[in-house]
Parts: C-alpha cells; structure tokens; sequence
C-alpha cells in the first residue's frame, strides 16, 4: 500500500489494521481490571499500529500483520505499565508468589499446588485463591523487569524481525525455549486454560463454561499459571 509518490499509504495501514487493532484490545480487556477503559487501550493500541507501519521493513520477511499484532501489543502493554494501575502492595505480593514458586519447585522437584504455595505464604487457601483473583491483568512481561539502562524495551530487544545482533537472537531463543519448558510443566487444568485463552482465544467466561468451573477460578488458574511462568523466565 503505496502512494502514487512511492511513500507508504499511512492511513491506508491504519483503516485496513484497524479491526486488528480492536481484535487485540478486546483480547486483552479480558483479564484488566474494570478501571481500565477499553478506548484507552484501543487508543494505545492505534498507536503501537503506527509505529509499526513507520518501522515495518518488508527485506526482514516478517509479514505485516505479524510485526504489526507484536508492535500493538507492546505499545498495550507500555500504556498500563506508565498508567500503573496495579497497586504496588500487590505487585509485592505476587512477586512473593513468584519466589514461593521457584522455592517449592527445587525442593518439590515439580510444581506446586495451590495448597501448598498458600501454606509457603503463611495463608490460608481462601486467602491464597482471592489474592491470585486481584491479580487480573497481571501481566507474563512487565517492561519495568525488563528494561535495560539505556531504555531500550523487551520489545525491541525481542523483536526478531529486526534483530541482527546474534546477542539478541540468542536472548529471543533462549526467552521461547524458556517459556516452552514453563507451560510444559504446568498442571495440567493450567496448560489448558493458557491453550484456550492464547491459542484458542477465548475468554475467561467462555473458557469457565468450557471447563465447568467459574470464570473467577479461571481467572485465578490464569494468574497462577502467569506467576509460575515468570519465575522461569525474570533470569534471562
């Protein structure tokens, strides 16, 4: 989509990818807290598709879509990061979790059940369950993990289609081989609920309804599943 100039039809980008646009913030909306609005994530979202039709070099061979749904979800994800809408007091907590992970895990030699991370966390299950549900939105990056000193981003520095750097390609490598081996070793009602809501794309009622089970468990199983994954990847 070029003008008769030979430039890059920028709003024509903008009108065709749209859709994709409202397709990935709709996604996303579904583990936000209700204090986000969807037009601020839309809104972001337009913006993170901008910057990928000003970045986009076709010689990578990544196809525009592709590059574009990363470049929109990253710009997603920077827009909560800066609002900071997760209170600080619960992101102590889950990185709590998240350290109850790892522990348990060298000492179990698999992974944990709720049970027996709330017992590590000196809470009760109840307790356990209702700290994972105030955890919606909780997010498997956070750029503020994975910011470099100079400011350059996860995304950046993950992006394939514009890496050169063997440095970086290997750190890619090394992030998917990661999160592979993570979702592998996952409890079994976990691994599923991560297929149907990332591959099958479903949200957290539908899947509920899929699995018998109500959508805050899902969102609790979802939470708890993102903590475990974060503690195999907050190293690299």
């Amino acid at each position: 989509m070029y003008t008769a100039t030979g430039g890059r039809d920028v709003q024509q980008y903008l009108t065709q990818y749209a859709s994709l646009v409202k397709r990935i913030a709709h996604h996303m909306m579904a583990k936000l807290p209700a204090s986000v609005e969807i037009d601020d994530i839309l809104q972001t979202g337009m913006l993170g598709l901008l910057d990928a039709v000003n970045r986009y070099d076709e010689s990578h061979g990544a196809q525009f879509e592709t590059y574009a749904a990363q470049r929109i979800r990253g710009a997603i994800l920077d827009g909560l990061r800066q609002a900071d809408w997760l209170p600080r007091s619960l992101r102590r907590d889950l990185r709590r979790i998240e350290s109850a992970i790892s522990k348990l895990e060298q000492i179990l030699g698999r992974a944990p059940a709720e049970h027996e991370l709330a017992a590590e966390l000196g809470l009760s299950l109840g307790s356990y369950q209702k700290m994972l549900q105030e955890a919606r939105g909780y997010q498997l990056i956070s750029f503020e993990d994975f910011n470099h000193a100079d400011g350059e981003d996860y995304l950046d520095r993950h992006d394939v289609a514009s890496s050169t750097d063997p440095l970086d390609d290997l750190l890619n490598r090394k992030l998917r081989e990661r999160l592979v081996q993570g979702i592998e070793r996952l409890p079994e009602r976990e691994k599923v609920v991560m297929g149907l809501y990332y591959e099958e794309e479903l949200n957290f009622r539908e899947i509920g309804e899929t699995l018998g089970v109500s959508e805050s468990r899902i969102c609790q199983l979802h939470s708890q599943a993102i903590a475990r994954l974060r503690s195999q990847i907050r190293n690299i």
